[in-house]
């Protein structure tokens, strides 16, 4: 114990010099993590009093994030007596081997990337890509988030997201409802027809132009089949979907046409 107490008296000096450094150190490590959440959301409001994508803005406020956390750790490393400049050349060799092992982070980079130049989508689209579909919330530097409509938050890497088809559903301001509707082989077929263009008639949402279709597609093993094909606004789509299936059910049922379901005739044959 003497000899500790006597190494920290002849040292006091130089244990004082590290400590303050170490201090500042800190002081700098702490200060510089709360300047770069400040910058990246001054970005961020930036962006969005410009009116700029709000995806845009979070991608970009978080490459501000990592920049400026970056540098942080570089002036806490040099307060405390590391060589920086040696220390970035070690970073960067290391780097380049970490990079190899991370390839799928550095693959995910660049999509988000290709995301922000392309722009297959905005925040707010309703998308189906990488198997998933849901509402872009925000882009990320490695993923994206989506918010499906029962409200369950979806991240997805962004290498996952530009390697298939990206179905944008939001993108167009109208969208064209496909139906198909059975009818039974005894029916007139022009009284069906009828009945189903008198209900999408006096459906409002129901856009004039482009006109609806409604033909014969198919006469299939048990019904003949109808498609029927309105064109509404896009955030009109999936109310009219539903309600036009219910009103055609009904108005089919109050003019006594049969909608069939698979069915198979069997034949007997007796033999002596």
């Amino acid at each position: 114990m003497d000899m500790i107490l006597n190494w920290i008296n002849e040292n006091s000096s130089l244990i004082m010099h590290y400590g303050i450094q170490a201090v500042v150190a800190l002081i700098i490590f702490l200060l510089g993590g709360r300047v770069a959440k400040f910058c990246a959301s001054l970005t961020e409001r930036a962006f969005a009093k410009k009116k700029v994508d709000k995806a845009v803005g979070s991608f970009v406020s978080s490459i501000v994030y990592v920049i400026v956390f970056i540098a942080t750790i570089l002036m806490a490393l040099s307060q405390i007596g590391i060589e920086t400049t040696s220390f970035i050349a070690i970073l960067g060799a290391a780097g380049l081997a970490v990079g190899l092992a991370l390839q799928g982070s550095l693959s995910n980079f660049a999509s988000g990337v290709l995301i922000i130049v392309l722009r297959p989508f905005k925040s707010g689209d309703w998308v189906e890509a990488g198997g998933k579909s849901g509402t872009v919330m925000k882009i990320d530097i490695f993923s994206t988030e989506f918010r499906t409509p029962d409200n369950k938050v979806i991240i997805m890497p962004n290498s996952s997201i530009m390697s298939g088809a990206i179905v944008n559903y939001s993108r167009e301001a109208t969208r064209r409802i496909d139906l198909v509707i059975g009818v039974g082989y005894d029916t007139d077929l022009r009284k069906a027809k009828e009945v189903l263009k008198s209900v999408l008639d006096t459906e409002e949402r129901i856009l004039k132009e482009p006109a609806y279709n409604i033909a014969v597609s198919e006469l299939a093993d048990s019904s003949v089949n109808f498609i029927v094909r309105p064109w509404v606004n896009a955030a009109d789509y999936w109310p009219t979907y539903w309600d036009l299936l219910e009103r055609i059910k009904i108005a089919l049922d109050d003019a006594d046409i049969n909608i069939p379901f698979p069915q198979m005739d069997v034949h007997f044959h007796k033999q002596d």
